[in-house]
């Protein structure tokens, strides 16, 4: 998943975006589109189904990634268009820009916006919620929920759910390398300055302003400074300043190895997987463990990528689904996420052939055919070993962290 930082410039294009026409929120060539004057507070799930056909909702979410565009698009859409009559949109967006339109049209009293279900999580669902930018809670509304890990659904990156957003996936961060060219990776943070050292120019990392690279920083941030352990309990301003300058000295040590000496920063994941696919740098990073298989079987990486975790920590963390609070069709939002979290949309998924985003159900709450079917997928050659990922997962730290090294990252790496 990505999201870029709150920006001053990016707020301010979100003010000018907010008060233009509602016609031109929506992508070139979409129709208007009609959606239920009705409140759903009082409704039963079944009714909602009913009120929601014929409609149409907008789904907000990261589109830096082709395998999960091409599952919306090709998997999603014609389901719930098939099963329920709506149709579903999907439309592009980090969810740092969207948080801003909705902060704006709050601002600006806009009760009907144009966004009816986001993909959030981190600081970007914290921020949301704190300034009840998000409809709820309706997590417990979704018949599909009692199916979900209790786990997953309490808290987001320390920050407590309430009931405002619907965990739909489960990441953890994990690394890509083609064992043709590189023969054995760096085991953990402790070994990655010799590594690069040994292979100048074959290594970078995303701008922290994209989510793969600001889980890089803070990954390495977790691993240098004592474990996780210690910022679990909530923000500390003082343990952050104690510990951050051992990550600014460590990526400035690597800085001038990186490629292009550490003068310039992929973009994002994207930019960065371009590189490795051609041969420019040796390793790339994902917080989809099935990120290699997929490629692999896509034809855009070669046989001889496999994927591998530090040993001193890989973050795991859920993305979620949350419903703004000005969403026009919340009927219709309601019956797209519970078909997210639905068995049947989870198994496809899970299936690297598709996305390979890790379920967020309880395996034990599903039927025994369908368990079966999770149980049988192939994970495919290039993806780390579910027990060793489950051995090296750290829980993420609280979202004001995040926001913090990034913003720092700014000063202390990039402008050095």
């Amino acid at each position: 998943m990505n999201r870029m930082g709150g920006y001053t410039v990016v707020a301010a294009a979100v003010v000018l975006l907010v008060l233009l026409p509602q016609t031109h929120l929506a992508a070139a060539g979409r129709s208007d589109r009609r959606v239920p004057e009705i409140d759903v507070a009082e409704l039963s799930f079944e009714q909602i189904v009913t009120v929601a056909r014929g409609t149409t909702a907008r789904i907000y979410m990261w589109g830096g990634s082709e395998a999960v565009n091409s599952w919306i698009d090709q998997y999603v859409i014609p389901e719930v268009g098939r099963r329920y009559g709506v149709t579903l949109e999907r439309v592009p967006m980090d969810a740092a820009v969207f948080v801003n339109r909705l902060r704006a049209e709050k601002e600006a009293g806009r009760e009907t916006g144009s966004m009816d279900l986001l993909w959030i999580n981190g600081e970007n669902f914290r921020n949301a919620r704190q300034e009840e930018l998000l409809w709820g809670p309706f997590a417990s509304r979704l018949p599909n929920v009692s199916l979900v890990d209790p786990a997953l659904a309490e808290m987001d990156s320390g920050f407590p759910v309430e009931g405002y957003s619907v965990p739909w996936g489960r990441a953890q961060f994990n690394f890509d390398i083609d064992t043709a060219r590189i023969a054995a990776p760096p085991a953990s943070f402790q070994e990655l300055p010799e590594w690069v050292r040994r292979h100048p120019g074959r290594f970078t990392y995303p701008e922290p302003r994209d989510f793969t690279g600001s889980a890089f920083i803070r990954q390495a941030f977790i691993a240098l400074s004592g474990g996780v352990a210690q910022f679990l309990p909530g923000y500390d301003q003082q343990l952050l300043d104690r510990n951050a300058p051992v990550l600014w000295e460590y990526l400035n040590e690597i800085a001038p190895y990186l490629w292009q000496q550490g003068e310039s920063y992929p973009r994002d994941l994207a930019a960065l997987d371009a590189l490795f696919q051609r041969g420019e740098v040796d390793v790339t990073m994902s917080f989809t463990q099935t990120n290699a298989a997929t490629r692999t079987a896509q034809g855009r990486y070669p046989p001889t990528v496999r994927s591998f975790v530090m040993q001193d920590g890989s973050i795991s963390n859920t993305h979620a689904l949350a419903i703004p609070w000005n969403g026009p069709n919340k009927a219709a939002a309601l019956v797209v996420a519970n078909f997210l979290i639905s068995p049947e949309a989870q198994l496809s998924k899970n299936d690297p052939a598709n996305w390979g985003d890790f379920t967020v159900l309880a395996l034990s709450r599903l039927p025994e055919q369908i368990r079966q079917q999770f149980t049988a997928l192939d994970m495919g050659a290039a993806t780390v070993p579910l027990e060793e990922l489950e051995r090296h997962a750290v829980p993420e730290i609280p979202s004001e962290y995040w926001e913090e090294l990034e913003r720092r990252w700014e000063a202390e790496v990039r402008r050095r």
